[in-house]
């Protein structure tokens, strides 16, 4: 990881017998890198792609990674292997094993990890807690990934969200959008969130929720987006980013840059050449590009997003065709091919730690 410090004021006492000049050690702020990515049915729907996720993670020189779609790779949990395959690369980044189909790769040592969510057999979707000690703060991430039903999103779009079928035409009630957003266990999911973070937030820990939703933001369905990328006039108060933002949460792209007109930030389908346009795309006859890859934070003076990037294919698809992007979103291109069908969304944030101390070892 690369520290940039911000400042450093060192002061002096007077001490003993000589008069010695003693340093005391102040707090310091630096920057670290998080990185949401879903890695399409664990790698295994683009050849060499689990390689390529390796590759993608040290070329972001990011220091907490989110991923989601987890399965075992080679008999081996995921996360166990990527910790083994980035350390014979050089790169040292801890993670523990789960169960479940997200899991957090850090550079910080991991000193706890709980399921959040399912909680009973039948819920779907996961979100997987993880407590990190970041220059003396305690640093809670959450990844998620929630449940892919009732993808109503595609409603205003001419496609039903259940059976990615075609359908006598688009739905752009808003009642009628959410009565199908509202059957998937995504908002359940959330509210179970809601209820754990709130120790965190008594605790005054430093809080990232990150995530595939599987649902858009109610900030990117608004008037001025409305006539935009097949929304059809549509705005939508999506459910899952109205939950969050009500408890006190933040889209941390959105903070960056506030205007999805110039800035969609698009996550999915991704443009990926290694892949057939078919395998891409569940409404070929839409624009169904959409951000539902997120990375939300805590508002607190130790904990501030500072850059945004978009990592992946410049190139979206958009009725079944590659598309290049024309936004001034910030990419960070792939290093060779690209592994799944989502671009992955990046953020540094700006934390204050509660002393001097560098906050991991440096690869």
């Amino acid at each position: 990881m690369k520290v940039k410090v911000f400042f450093y004021v060192l002061f002096f006492s007077i001490t003993g017998k000589y008069g010695l000049l003693q340093a005391a050690q102040p707090p310091v702020t630096f920057l670290f890198k998080a990185l949401q990515m879903n890695i399409w049915m664990g790698g295994s729907k683009v050849d060499g792609a689990v390689g390529m996720i390796v590759d993608e993670i040290i070329h972001s020189d990011a220091d907490i990674i989110f991923l989601n779609e987890l399965r075992d790779y080679r008999g081996e949990n995921f996360i166990s292997y990527m910790v083994k395959e980035l350390n014979r690369r050089g790169y040292t980044f801890y993670g523990k094993n789960s169960s479940l189909s997200v899991g957090v790769l850090s550079r910080f040592p991991i000193d706890e990890q709980e399921t959040v969510y399912p909680r009973v057999k039948g819920e779907k979707g996961a979100i997987l807690r993880v407590l990190l000690t970041v220059a003396g703060r305690k640093v809670a991430v959450y990844a998620a990934h929630l449940d892919y039903r009732h993808y109503a999103c595609y409603l205003p779009r001419g496609y039903s969200g259940s059976d990615w079928k075609k359908i006598a035409k688009p739905v752009l009630n808003e009642e009628d959008i959410l009565a199908m957003n509202g059957k998937s266990d995504r908002k359940k999911a959330v509210g179970v969130f809601l209820q754990r973070v709130r120790l965190d937030i008594e605790q005054k820990h430093a809080i990232l929720l990150a995530g595939d939703f599987n649902e858009p933001s109610h900030l990117d369905w608004k008037e001025d987006t409305k006539k935009l990328w097949g929304h059809n006039g549509a705005i939508v108060n999506w459910d899952c980013s109205r939950m969050l933002y009500k408890a006190g949460f933040r889209d941390a792209y959105r903070s960056v840059y506030p205007n999805p007109v110039t800035h969609p930030g698009f996550t999915y389908p991704a443009g990926n050449k290694c892949a057939p346009v078919a395998k891409l795309t569940w409404a070929p006859e839409a624009d169904e590009r959409e951000r539902i890859d997120f990375i939300y934070y805590y508002p607190s003076p130790f904990l501030v997003p500072e850059e945004a990037w978009i990592v992946g294919p410049v190139h979206s698809v958009v009725k079944g065709k590659m598309k290049k992007e024309r936004s001034s979103d910030c990419f960070i291109r792939p290093k060779r091919g690209w592994p799944t069908d989502h671009k992955a969304v990046m953020l540094s944030f700006r934390v204050s730690g509660l002393h001097s101390e560098n906050p991991c070892n440096m690869n």
